[in-house]
């Protein structure tokens, strides 16, 4: 049983929630585990190569935010897709005319990839839909007589709630509520092991699957900085008489092409926090997690037992040869 002699610390060690199924990321390796339909387990491990590594320059704050960030993004994306192909076939989703195109196009290893990058596209342009473009054009039909910042306030608490309803939706649906089990299995394993206790299902069980470092509570510290951060930049847009004349429609359009801009300074800045409060323990920190842990009371389920012979498996093959290795 893997066990760690200092109690209480605060690992670097994180995850995701896969289709029946976790994957856990440790400071060199990542492991992907799934329960398969005659309920073996199916492990797969994989060396991390980071591109800080060859550019340094890329490791620096705030920018290695950015750059950790589509990394995630592309790597939880091909487990995702790695732990659907495991399903038994009658579960399986038949492939689309685009993926059949980019197999005949591509070949199936470059399609693979391919399919991966469109899938990213996609949901990044369906993200900046429903979180972007539709908050902005609901601020645009605000009355103008409220004060300038505290439309932006309003339109940030827009989005939130836009977050939240859309949060509420999808637990509705049955395979999510599975996700999301997965998704506490993950963070009880890992609140386990930063207690030093031995990894088994009994541990892991009592644990909290509330998790201050967590892409839940990521999500909610990029929307609390973008209230600032937007309520600054229209504020600047605002003095330049150019953009104040321009119509409704077309200054909702300036706005959204800015916010694009600044989004990856955003996401650098909120990295940094979540980095910060991940590896403290104090009044500031907790209370800087504490809407993103009330958020994961919807993006987090209570998980049985084979959830957490999964989460531990996958935390098992990723925990460092090198003692201190995987802390803050």
């Amino acid at each position: 049983m893997a066990e760690n002699k200092n109690s209480d610390f605060k690992t670097s060690i994180g995850g995701q929630a896969l289709i029946e199924g976790i994957l856990m990321r440790g400071p060199k390796k990542q492991a992907i585990v799934c329960r398969l339909y005659d309920g073996t387990i199916k492990s797969k491990v994989e060396e991390l190569k980071f591109t800080k590594d060859k550019y340094p320059i890329l490791g620096l704050p705030v920018i290695r935010g950015v750059i950790m960030f589509i990394d995630s993004m592309a790597k939880g994306m091909k487990a995702l897709m790695y732990s659907a192909e495991l399903l038994p076939e009658d579960q399986q989703t038949e492939p689309g005319k685009l993926d059949l195109w980019l197999e005949k196009k591509f070949g199936s290893e470059k399609a693979e990839k391919a399919a991966i990058s469109v899938a990213l596209v996609i949901g990044l342009l369906l993200a900046v839909g429903l979180f972007v473009l539709l908050p902005s054009f609901l601020f645009e039909l605000l009355p103008s007589g409220i004060h300038l910042i505290l439309r932006c306030v309003i339109e940030g608490v827009i989005r939130i709630v836009i977050v939240i309803a859309y949060l509420w939706l999808v637990t509705r649906l049955d395979d999510i509520k599975r996700l999301f089990a997965y998704h506490g299995a993950e963070h009880k394993t890992i609140f386990c092991y930063e207690k030093g206790l031995p990894l088994t299902v009994e541990n892991v069980r009592e644990q909290s699957r509330f998790h201050p470092r967590c892409g839940t509570s990521f999500l909610v510290v990029v929307m609390v900085i973008s209230i600032f951060v937007v309520s600054v930049m229209t504020w600047v847009l605002s003095l330049f008489p150019g953009v104040a004349a321009l119509p409704r429609v077309l200054a909702a359009l300036v706005r959204v092409a800015a916010k694009l801009v600044l989004l990856p300074f955003i996401v650098g800045i909120t990295y940094e926090i979540n980095r910060w409060v991940g590896g403290h323990d104090n009044a500031f920190s907790r209370a800087v997690a504490w809407p993103g842990k009330k958020i994961q009371r919807l993006t987090t389920n209570e998980p049985d037992d084979g959830m957490i012979e999964c989460a531990i498996e996958s935390l098992r093959l990723v925990l460092p040869e090198t003692e201190g290795e995987d802390r803050w």
